[in-house]
């Protein structure tokens, strides 16, 4: 079986004032947006729709978080646990920059290694990333001693970094990541 890719929309959007997911961008939404580009790129397609189960007139299936309040990793837990033998591929749907090249790109990337995750001058972009079976026992431990951070499962598994020059043949990775997180950063892109 093929890489599963994973729309990551079970934020609060507590910043936004309301559901990001469902925020328009271009013919559709930012979920729908991000579901088009996995669906490019991956044999399945399902949505993560954190501590309740949402956004079901999509199409595809949607997965409620095995760990409620584990936040972000427990979202990356539930996806994990969802796979059989390839990789998955999440993508948080507030990153409407990040095309479909590049998220092949970090599929192809990920022979011989547990997690490929992009890296630019911003940090790491956890949640543009693929992660393969290997990880899920490391994630499922980190959520049971509270350490919820999204690297805290890194040096327990085979991280791939995506460098910055990689990203660069991709577009620039100030805008390539650009995160849509408040109703300013949304009005200044629309």
């Amino acid at each position: 079986m093929g890489p599963v890719g994973f729309a990551v929309a079970g934020g609060r959007s507590a910043r936004m004032g309301r559901d990001k997911a469902l925020l328009p961008w271009g013919e559709a939404t930012l979920l729908d947006h991000a579901l088009a580009r996995l669906s490019a790129a991956c044999s399945e397609v399902l949505i993560l729709s954190g501590p309740v189960s949402r956004y079901a007139d999509r199409g595809v299936a949607v997965a409620v978080d095995l760990v409620p309040e584990a936040g972000a990793l427990g979202g990356v837990l539930t996806g994990l646990a969802r796979l059989t033998t390839g990789p998955g591929l999440f993508l948080a749907i507030d990153l409407p920059f990040v095309p479909e090249a590049l998220l092949r790109e970090l599929l192809r990337l990920g022979e011989g290694y547990d997690a490929v995750v992009p890296l630019w001058a911003g940090g790491p972009e956890p949640l543009c990333a693929v992660y393969g079976p290997g990880c899920l026992k490391s994630v499922r431990l980190c959520i049971e001693r509270g350490a919820f951070k999204m690297t805290s499962f890194w040096p327990d598994v085979r991280v791939r970094e995506m460098s910055m020059s990689e990203l660069e043949a991709f577009g620039d990775p100030a805008l390539l990541f650009r995160n849509v997180n408040t109703p300013e950063d949304y009005a200044g892109l629309v």
